[in-house]
């Protein structure tokens, strides 16, 4: 955590801590459960934190670990970490140590019981880092995961800055980019647009209007996936955001009008006022490629220009250079599939109208494979791969394709001749098949949000 914020996070602990508990009426902090305010007293410099100890372990509660947990994640002073795990493993029974990974992967193997303050716990804990996340935990719908899952990402609210309609330039002015530059392309109504990886690894998500669409390209840089959304569903344009808490290591949005919170990769909201009132987003295709093959199909496209307002080094692998040269995770979570390694990368499908099942294509397999038929429920799809690795996805509708020249032809099984774009695959008859909504994630990311899928490897 960075010291400045840090030490702002102290100033607000010390404020709110000296508020007199007694003092009904004068705030927030006045009316929240005893035992919150005892967990968040720890986190003050100075002073003797044994009878605080004392008290909560004399209260104590088994929703009371992820508290405890949170604490620590935030915990500067030895004394309240080593005070923290003798409390656990005194009440847990639990021989674990001073990695807290472990602690939390213990407790999420075990059935949910949440202290019945705990929404407010996280509202007031986080609060004192942002005001806005106040708003996040403690309301009156039920979320739609496990709150101790949600973690804090180490940044404010769109501490992350989102791109808002950034500004593109031409193909030609892009001189900052090398053909072997990875991109995320997309083509909606003949508006192509290509977005860096080296550029978008810094902000997440970008927010802009494609082809006359409001969209929302989702980054998860953490699970290696970019998902493309349409914002407005039923009328209503979500301004979606970065909300600065993760869940299963994958970023959680939130949206500016309720605050929200949406999973990423489910593209629904899934805590706050908006959470099973049944929205969900639909999925738009991108397709992950490299700058050169993607200006050779669309020599007019558009590409993000390095004028972003923010100051970055934006040159290729700069962002999380670390963590993707590792299979190490920086955020635990639940469960982990070893079918694979945590970063490699599948091409994850789902299409919930259809089918309740979903899989992920190991890109290796794919690699080796251009044409690859599969189907999820009644669907059939095809997918085509390029020599660059990237995978396009199109319902293939009973058509069995043999062949794909890696560019734009595809030969079904009579031999007939099929031409690619991004929007679907057409014949000479005017048949068409329409292109359906895929993207690249790290397996362990995937398999995080869908313990279920299917692997194909």
């Amino acid at each position: 955590m960075p010291r400045v914020l840090f030490a702002l996070i102290l100033v607000a602990f010390a404020a709110f801590a000296l508020r007199p508990a007694h003092a009904h009426g004068e705030g927030p902090e006045a009316r929240l459960d005893p035992q919150v305010r005892n967990f968040i007293s720890l986190l003050l410099d100075g002073g003797d934190a044994t009878p605080v100890f004392d008290e909560i372990g004399r209260n104590w509660h088994p929703g009371f670990t992820p508290m405890a947990l949170e604490v620590w994640s935030l915990a500067r002073r030895p004394q309240t970490v080593r005070g923290i795990v003798d409390l656990l493993r005194e009440k847990t029974g639990q021989p674990l140590q001073y990695r807290i990974g472990e602690w939390f992967q213990w407790l999420w193997r075990r059935p949910p019981r949440p202290y019945p303050a705990y929404a407010q716990f996280k509202s007031a804990l986080y609060g004192l880092i942002d005001e806005r996340f106040a708003g996040y935990f403690d309301g009156d719908r039920q979320p739609l995961v496990r709150l101790d899952e949600i973690r804090w990402g180490g940044v404010r609210q769109d501490g992350i800055p989102p791109l808002r309609a950034p500004k593109m330039i031409a193909a030609r002015e892009a001189d900052y980019l090398a053909d072997d530059n990875v991109v995320f392309g997309v083509e909606i109504g003949g508006d192509a647009r290509a977005y860096p990886k080296r550029i978008l690894a810094w902000h997440e998500m970008f927010v802009d209007v494609i082809g006359g669409v409001s969209f929302a390209g989702v980054y998860c840089t953490l699970c290696g996936a970019v998902i493309l959304y349409e914002t407005v569903h039923d009328g209503v344009d979500h301004g979606l955001g970065t909300s600065g808490f993760l869940y299963r290591s994958n970023k959680l949005m939130y949206d500016q009008a309720t605050q929200s919170l949406w999973n990423a990769t489910w593209g629904e909201p899934v805590v706050g006022p908006l959470a099973g009132k049944g929205i969900r987003l639909e999925r738009s295709f991108v397709v992950t490629t490299t700058w050169g093959e993607w200006r050779r199909r669309h020599p007019d496209t558009t590409v993000l220009s390095l004028d972003t307002g923010h100051r970055r080094d934006y040159s290729e692998g700069a962002a999380y250079r670390d963590y993707f040269a590792t299979d190490e995770l920086m955020f635990e979570v639940p469960l982990v599939d070893t079918r694979l390694k945590n970063k490699d990368e599948v091409l994850a499908l789902t299409f919930p109208r259809v089918s309740s099942e979903t899989l992920a294509i190991s890109a290796e397999f794919l690699a080796a494979r251009p044409v690859y038929h599969d189907r999820l429920g009644d669907l059939e799809f095809v997918v085509f791969t390029d020599s660059s690795g990237a995978n396009r996805v199109y319902e293939s509708g009973g058509v069995r394709f043999v062949e794909y020249d890696g560019d734009v032809t595809a030969r079904d099984e009579a031999g007939v001749a099929w031409r690619l774009d991004e929007a679907g695959v057409s014949n000479p008859e005017g048949l068409g098949l329409r292109r359906l909504a895929a993207h690249r994630a790290f397996w362990f990311g995937w398999h995080a949000a869908y313990n279920d899928t299917r692997l194909v490897r």
